[in-house]
């Protein structure tokens, strides 16, 4: 009797989910084990899921203090996976093969251009080696201003642990800290509010580390090239405008807040409206108690985070050309003009449908774990639908909810960051049948809209 063996084919979309799940369980078993933690009572295997799943997807959702919690051995191991999130296993494992001379195959390059959410797969591997240059340049020298910085306040050893522990985790957009031994659990970045290195330190890790690696790679060839692709102008343009406004909106509903802003120096109202303008594009750290901001700049700070950072970079959310797209279709609309145009470029109308896509996979999933959340917790909605898109857009804020979540809350919320990390559409075309094109296509019909 013959029987055939049919090769199993992945798609690239399908190999990145299941390489980020490996990662994830894989980090859930060395948090679990008893060597991971500083009591050396071992984590429950589904906190330690939740923590290895917040680290891959570069969130900062913890159910524990990192800092308090874990060992050394647990807190390495949390800054791998910190590293091979952000940057991507695939980028990790290109690295290797760069390393070991081995050469990159067409499939290994179509996973990579799936990963970098590239449209071409030209030129992808001259990419990705500049992608892993500049990020370690960068990290690099975060992580030597840092250690000079925290080596004066907590000791040489500590400083630059310190140092270049949270260099990777802030270029990388994670959110995650290890404040919590010194300040107290939980504290983040509130005793630094109005220091001026760790907070331009801290800004210029999260903006370089969320704008994208093509972007960072066309600003770096700029003097060579005398221009900026259309992509990396949308990209900045959106970027700045987003943090001026968001900065504007919170200092002026934070002023009078005695609990946030309202208590600081003018300048430390400035550093701490920049701040937390900068770190809901899916960083994750504060300086402020976000739980004592107004309703108002909670909500706003739920818009920044459902937003996010760009393509190609560390960090997740819709992505600020998706909405660049979104408001350049809505101001055409209005106009009564057919094209969107940006910088004198016409957008095709695949980029629109892609971007109404998008959006509209990304407010089903939290509205709609939002709901479930609402059935199950015992937070106000506020707290909850902030909760949700600080995971989905792989933020890592949290106004206090991660630690009380229940075993529901704490499955959904790891499926939420995972769908962030990877991205909806990513998802549905590793989760969803192959389809094929269409031989035909049906007449035109024609509904009233509004």
């Amino acid at each position: 009797m013959t029987s055939a063996i049919k090769k199993i084919e992945l798609t690239p979309p399908q190999i990145l989910v299941i390489g980020f799940a490996a990662i994830i369980l894989i980090g859930a078993a060395l948090l679990s084990l008893p060597v991971a933690s500083a009591s050396g009572e071992p984590l429950p295997f589904l906190d330690a899921f939740f923590t290895a799943t917040s680290a891959t997807c570069v969130t900062g959702l913890v159910v524990v203090d990192t800092g308090t919690f874990f060992s050394k051995f647990g807190q390495i191991v949390i800054i791998a996976l910190i590293q091979v999130g952000g940057l991507g296993f695939m980028s990790m494992a290109t690295l290797f093969a760069f390393a070991l001379k081995k050469r990159i195959s067409l499939k290994e390059r179509l996973v990579l251009q799936e990963s970098l959410n590239q449209g071409s797969m030209e030129g992808i591997v001259r990419l990705i080696r500049k992608v892993i240059r500049y990020s370690l340049t960068i990290e690099l020298v975060g992580a030597i201003i840092f250690s000079i910085r925290w080596s004066l306040q907590l000791g040489p050893a500590k400083g630059i642990y310190f140092g270049f522990w949270h260099a990777i985790s802030f270029f990388n957009n994670a959110g995650f800290d290890l404040f919590g031994s010194v300040n107290g659990p939980f504290s983040s970045l509130t005793s630094f509010v109005g220091d001026p290195v760790v907070n331009l330190v801290t800004m210029g890790l999260i903006v370089l580390g969320g704008i994208g690696f093509v972007v960072m790679s066309d600003l770096l060839e700029f003097k060579k090239r005398k221009r900026l692709s259309l992509h990396s102008k949308v990209v900045l343009s959106a970027t700045g405008a987003l943090i001026i406004a968001g900065a504007l909106v919170i200092y002026i509903f934070e002023y009078s807040n005695a609990k946030t802003l309202g208590s600081l120096s003018w300048s430390g109202k400035i550093w701490a409206a920049f701040f937390q303008s900068v770190t809901p594009r899916t960083a994750g750290a504060n300086t402020v108690d976000l739980g004592s901001l107004r309703q108002a700049t909670q909500f706003f700070m739920i818009i920044l985070m459902f937003i996010g950072a760009s393509p190609g970079s560390t960090g997740g959310g819709i992505k600020t050309t998706t909405f660049t797209t979104l408001i350049g279709a809505m101001i055409a609309m209005v106009r009564g003009k057919e094209d969107i145009v940006l910088f004198r470029y016409r957008l095709g109308k695949d980029r629109i449908l892609k971007a109404i896509t998008l959006t509209m996979i990304a407010l089903f999933l939290v509205v709609f774990v939002a709901m479930i959340l609402s059935t199950t917790e015992g937070h106000p909605f506020l707290m909850i639908l902030f909760e949700v898109t600080s995971a989905f857009g792989t933020v890592g804020l949290t106004m206090g909810m991660t630690t009380d979540l229940s075993l529901v809350g704490k499955i959904l919320i790891s499926l939420m960051m995972f769908a962030g990390r990877l991205g909806p559409l990513t998802l549905a075309y590793a989760l969803g049948p192959k389809t094929e094109k269409e031989l035909y296509r049906y007449p035109e019909g024609k509904i009233t809209i509004g």
